[in-house]
């Protein structure tokens, strides 16, 4: 990979949150191997605290049957560096919740990817209308290296919360964290406060360590 450029974007810009750069170009930057895709056993699942008390699948045909939108968000990396004005298209995570509702009592999802990989949310960030399970970037499939088949795009809070490789959506009554959780992010991730490191946490603001 070759290096993007950064460049700042003037103070007053209030489209970049304290502390971000603008980004030309989209760094590739993840834990782990790229998964190997295999269109015939992939699958995306719903469990956990589910209204019907069921789990529900659909294999990748039935999935990318969903209803579709297209969101132009912004993405903010906690490596400091953000990219604007992004074209994401895929499925709504509303649009699973209408298929899936969560049971009375649902506060959190936890969002499951390839090789363990997870991220938790607060319902109404999930729930959010820019919420996507993003298949498209600007119009173009998304590369492997960027998460294809599936990423999660969750605009409103640092890129960490959006996992590539999604594979599933567990519905929960209570908070727990993810995998950067557990090893020292900010359980709530909010980019315009600065929310990065879990030393910054106060009380409320995710499940005790």
């Amino acid at each position: 990979m070759g290096q993007s450029e950064q460049e700042p974007l003037p103070p007053s810009d209030p489209r970049l949150p304290p502390g971000q750069r603008l980004q030309r170009g989209w760094p590739v930057l993840h834990y782990g191997p790229v998964p190997r895709f295999k269109p015939l056993t992939w699958d995306f699942q719903v469990f956990g605290a589910t209204a019907s008390a069921e789990k529900h699948s659909w294999d990748f045909t039935a999935f990318h049957a969903l209803p579709r939108v297209t969101v132009q968000a912004d993405f903010h990396c906690v490596t400091r560096f953000s990219m604007l004005g992004n074209d994401w298209t895929g499925v709504p995570a509303s649009a699973v919740l209408d298929q899936v509702p969560p049971a009375p009592g649902v506060t959190h999802v936890m969002v499951w990817a390839e090789y363990g990989y997870s991220a938790n949310l607060r319902l109404e960030d999930f729930a959010d209308p820019r919420t996507v399970f993003a298949t498209h970037h600007n119009g173009e499939p998304l590369t492997v290296e960027h998460g294809f088949p599936v990423r999660l795009v969750v605009p409103q809070l640092y890129a960490w919360k959006g996992p590539k490789w999604v594979r599933a959506v567990e519905y929960m009554r209570a908070d727990r964290r993810g995998f950067w959780e557990e090893r020292g992010y900010h359980n709530r991730a909010d980019p315009w406060t600065e929310k990065r490191f879990s030393y910054q946490e106060e009380p409320g603001d995710g499940p005790l360590r």
